[in-house]
């Protein structure tokens, strides 16, 4: 899931939780021989007024079940209907049957905006070696290595066509959902329709998202009842929320369909989002460093910090390996981001470039970041090694 727009303490049970035993609602069938290099071309958030014929069959006069009575269901039902063009009594059929998730409530009540980090303070003594040890087993390896031999055709066609790695999408993927091992058990539509009219505190962004999951729907034709995810509303092996999927998701195999449950546009979607936001073929991902003396404790650290290599120089670090050129467009001077890491002993230091600053624009973290790229180069090397 695209989970820059989830409070962030949350991120490692949405991880986690994500998938218990969820099914995908289509099946997923091979590869079609020759993926197509699809244009990357800006979609519309939905169709012109041809719309395919809404599925489901959902009708009511009033809204029962449990939401009945709510005045602000109501409200967004008839900007549907003015907006989109939606019948009211479809809606109201459908939002009749949509469920309270009061697990999703009492969890997210535990949720408290945390204060603003502070970027000079150590980090967390094994903060990062605990983190990367929910990703970097044999499992996700594993699975990872497997996943890339059955679908190397889009892989392959996502890396020609937008590149991006084939093992930086793997690394997406992995993280996120293992590969479609944790696809997700709530429906969509009892995610996002509780998140809306129960959670006060983000209700106007799980509003938009569920309006995007019903053009959505709209646009694949998709029964909205049917398709499952996280509790939070992300979708498919690359967890898209539906705001996500209106802009980036990719129909790779060509099909006609965009179906983030199906691994050939999973892929093609992950590496679509990655090359819109500043993928640079061929430049380096992070560069181990080396801080000397204590001047390093005062900089500022994290994924959204830049500097200059002289400006780090100045605080004690410099890299500790050869190092790419770091340079983004258009700038005179190439930057990078300082990353402490901490570890059981003491910390790593790294150098992030601008490539690691583009995979933190799927989730806004400097441990999603580098466990994302370690499980791929992992993975890269393993695949490597096997026999053709």
């Amino acid at each position: 899931m695209l989970f820059a727009s989830i409070p962030s303490r949350i991120l490692p049970l949405l991880l986690l939780l994500s998938g218990c035993s969820g099914r995908s609602p289509h099946p997923v069938g091979p590869l079609v021989a020759g993926v197509p290099h699809p244009e990357p071309v800006s979609r519309p958030a939905h169709h012109p007024p041809d719309y395919p014929r809404l599925q489901g069959g959902y009708h009511a006069e009033r809204l029962s079940g449990d939401y009945a009575g709510y005045p602000a269901l109501e409200a967004f039902i008839q900007q549907m209907e003015l907006r989109h063009g939606f019948p009211r009594a479809y809606l109201l059929g459908l939002f009749s049957g949509a469920r309270r998730k009061q697990w999703t409530l009492d969890y997210m009540a535990r949720d408290t905006p945390s204060p603003v980090p502070n970027r000079i303070q150590s980090p967390r003594a094994g903060g990062w070696s605990r983190y990367r040890s929910q990703f970097l087993g044999d499992y996700h390896i594993n699975r990872g290595v497997e996943f890339w031999r059955r679908n190397a055709a889009a892989l392959s066609a996502a890396r020609r066509h937008y590149g991006v790695p084939e093992a930086i999408i793997l690394g997406i993927l992995g993280v996120e959902t293992a590969y479609g091992a944790n696809l997700g058990k709530d429906r969509i539509l009892d995610a996002l329709t509780t998140l809306a009219f129960d959670y006060p505190r983000r209700a106007g962004y799980f509003t938009d998202e569920l309006e995007n999951f019903l053009l959505m729907t709209r646009s694949e034709g998709l029964d909205p009842a049917q398709p499952r995810g996280s509790f939070a509303g992300a979708m498919g092996l690359s967890q898209f929320m539906p705001g996500s999927f209106l802009k980036w998701a990719e129909d790779l195999d060509g099909d006609g369909r965009r179906d983030l449950w199906n691994p050939a546009d999973a892929i093609g979607s992950v590496a679509r989002y990655f090359a819109v936001h500043g993928w640079k073929p061929g430049e380096p991902v992070v560069t181990r460093a080396r801080a000397s003396g204590l001047q390093y404790r005062e900089l500022e650290y994290g994924y959204d910090k830049p500097y200059s290599l002289s400006r780090l120089a100045a605080y004690g670090i410099e890299p500790a390996e050869e190092i790419g050129s770091g340079r983004a467009a258009g700038q005179a001077e190439p930057v990078f981001r300082f990353l402490r890491l901490g570890v059981e002993k003491g910390e790593e230091h790294w150098l992030g470039h601008e490539n690691f600053y583009v995979i933190t624009r799927y989730n806004h973290s400097t441990y999603y970041a580098m466990a994302v790229y370690q499980l791929a180069e992992v993975i890269r090397r393993r695949h490597e090694r096997q026999p053709s």
